[in-house]
Order: structure tokens, then C-alpha cells, then sequence
């Protein structure tokens, strides 16, 4: 059971990242909105398989990377629920539209921002705590630790207005580019998670 959720999340994992950069690029923000729902869900059955793959000496390190994809989760099913319910069907005053839209920036953009800033810390310590046996693990073991680079720009960034001028289309494209990037980035984890859980016997 233990193997075969782990590779359930690793495969909704990828899964989830792919559509959501096919949704960028054919520009469907609902659907985006939808993905991204899902993905957090994928990805904390992931993490969860390779904190139960870990010893007790890094123990420590796999329960921070838990307990901030859990603080990842409910970050992200708030901000697009809220999308897919309250900003899509209620009318808001313009005012509370900056506030909840995230398409305007505002505050649920940032606070998006910071979920994925706790996903990057938590792909960081687990990534930490992975005992990598082969060539492949080792690799994931890189990519899950060299993530959490992307917290200092989820975390400080916000605070500085530059991603609200991207949200609101005061930046071109660079927005849309960097969720590509990281869309190229983390493919790649979900696929050696599966591979990593799939040769396990249990």
C-alpha cells in the first residue's frame, strides 16, 4: 500500500505540472486554477513515501518537509478555491476584487506565493533527508534539494511589488516564462519519484 500510493502522488505529481503548463500556454486560467488544486494533494503523497523511506538520523529533516508540504497544501487549496468559487461567480466591488482575484495580484497572489515558497523549503528537507542508492535517486535527491532555492524569491520577492506588476501585466511575459520554467523543473522529480518508488518491493 505504501508503495503504490507513493506512486499514485509521484504520477498525479507530474500529471498536474504537465496540464498546468498546457494550460498556461493555452492560456485557460480555470483550468490552471483546477490543476493546481490537485497537485498539492500529488505531491504530498510523494513526500510522504520517500518520509517513510527515511532513517531515523534524518528523521528530523523529513518531518519539517511534511509538516511544510502540509503548510503548502492549505495555502494553495485556499488561494484556487477561492478562485473557482468566490472571484467566479460572486460580484465583488473593486476593492475586494484586488484583494481575492488573483489574476490582480493582491494579497491571495502573494499569499500563492508563499505556498509555493513552503513547497520549496519542504522539497529542500526531504530532499535532505532521501538516501539516494543509485544513479537516479541521486539525481532526484539534487533536484528535490536545489528547489528550495526558489524560496528566498516566493518569500521576499512579494514584498518588493514586482510579482503584483507581473500579475496585473505590467512585466510582459516574464510571469508566464518563469511558471514555464519551474513547469520544466519539477517534471522531471515526479518522474524520478515514480521510478525511485516503482523498483521498491514494498
Amino acid at each position: 500500500m505504501n508503495r503504490t500510493v507513493s506512486m499514485a502522488g509521484a504520477a498525479i505529481t507530474t500529471v498536474t505540472v504537465f496540464l498546468f503548463a498546457v494550460c498556461i500556454l493555452c492560456d485557460f486560467i480555470f483550468g490552471s486554477y483546477i490543476v493546481c488544486m490537485f497537485l498539492p494533494i500529488g505531491y504530498m503523497m510523494m513526500a510522504a513515501g520517500l518520509h517513510h523511506e527515511c532513517g531515523e538520523k534524518t528523521k528530523v529533516s523529513a518531518n519539517i518537509g511534511m509538516i511544510l508540504a502540509g503548510v503548502y497544501a492549505v495555502l494553495i487549496l485556499l488561494v484556487y478555491f477561492a478562485q473557482t468559487t468566490t472571484v467566479r461567480t460572486e460580484i465583488l466591488t473593486d476593492q475586494a476584487s484586488r484583494i481575492l482575484n488573483y489574476q490582480r495580484g493582491g494579497l491571495l497572489f502573494n499569499y500563492d506565493l508563499l505556498g509555493y515558497g513552503m513547497m520549496a523549503l519542504s522539497t529542500f528537507f526531504i530532499g535532505l533527508a532521501m538516501k539516494a542508492e543509485n544513479k537516479p535517486d541521486r539525481w532526484l535527491k539534487r533536484l528535490l534539494m536545489t528547489h528550495g532555492i526558489f524560496f528566498p524569491g516566493c518569500f521576499f520577492m512579494p514584498m518588493t511589488g514586482m510579482f503584483t506588476s507581473m500579475a496585473e501585466g505590467r512585466s510582459g511575459n516574464g510571469g508566464y516564462i518563469a511558471l514555464l520554467f519551474w513547469c520544466l523543473y519539477f517534471i522531471p522529480i515526479g518522474v524520478l519519484a515514480w521510478r525511485h518508488f516503482s523498483s521498491r518491493e514494498t
